[in-house]
């Protein structure tokens, strides 16, 4: 005979009401190299190194996933792959993926030196949140030897997370949740509703939401609008208009809680979550 208790048909759930703890941040497009230049251009010049040139569009479309993928997902583009069995003769091998990552480790270390500028704003963010208690932490598409290149970069500009998560570190990079764990468990913080992941790109976003935590996505200084800061300055209110409602979209339809403009409107955001996070409410 089963066990029952009246008391059963109660049941108590836990809901955490307290702050938001760790703030987990992207890098490109995020706090750093506004508009994801680095990586887009370094894709570029691998795929025309090979003889198919890719369009700007076509380099940006996975923009956050590890790097490898990244290139994977890129020859799987229809057009894409239509124009290497072209050049090739036949469809892109595992050798070939292999070769075009092996290419784009030391091309992007040498193209971020020019675009490893701070993202307007983005230390002043960074300080008044832990001024209020936060941690910091990161997660990014590049490997670790990519962001060991970076880290000094952004420390000289006064930017230095309390965890560091590479794409290479975790099983499977974004849109996976592992980073963010990673982040969670080295800092010390829990519950995940106390998390929340600040991102420019489809899979950054999902891997918010994948491991439970609040994701916001960065519209205007990310990768879907996709301009330097002098190229959106440039830029008339229309063309802009255009971008920022096309990203705004992309990363809504992503799964983003919130889209802001840039990391600058992060802290409001912040404070809207604590207000939900007070009154009961989770991811």
């Amino acid at each position: 005979m089963a066990w029952s208790n009246p008391r059963m048909q109660y049941s108590c759930v836990r809901r955490y009401r307290g702050p938001v703890k760790l703030v987990v941040l992207d890098w490109a497009g995020t706090v750093i190299d506004y508009g994801v230049c680095a990586p887009a251009l370094t894709f570029s010049q691998i795929f025309k190194n090979e003889g198919v040139p890719i369009s700007n569009e076509e380099a940006r479309g996975p923009m956050g996933a590890h790097k490898r993928v990244h290139i994977q997902r890129v020859l799987e583009n229809e057009s894409v792959r239509g124009r290497w069995i072209q050049k090739h003769g036949g469809p892109p091998t595992e050798e070939d993926v292999d070769r075009m990552y092996a290419n784009f480790v030391p091309m992007q270390l040498s193209v971020m030196k020019n675009y490893s500028t701070m993202i307007p704003g983005a230390v002043e963010t960074v300080n008044h949140l832990r001024e209020k208690g936060m941690k910091i932490g990161s997660t990014t598409g590049y490997t670790t030897p990519i962001l060991d290149d970076l880290k000094p970069v952004a420390a000289k500009q006064g930017y230095e997370p309390d965890f560091y998560a590479a794409a290479d570190m975790v099983p499977q990079a974004r849109p996976c949740p592992y980073m963010v764990w990673l982040n969670a468990i080295k800092l010390d913080v829990h519950p995940i509703e106390a998390v929340v992941k600040v991102d420019d790109t489809v899979d950054g976003v999902k891997e918010g939401t994948s491991a439970g935590c609040w994701a916001v996505g960065v519209a205007k200084t990310g990768n879907y609008v996709g301009a330097t800061e002098e190229e959106v300055a440039a830029m008339s209110q229309g063309e802009l208009d255009r971008k920022l409602h096309r990203a705004y979209d992309t990363l809504i339809d992503s799964g983003a809680h919130y889209v802001i403009d840039s990391i600058v409107n992060l802290p409001g955001v912040i404070a809207d979550i604590n207000r939900r996070l007070a009154a009961g409410e989770r991811p």
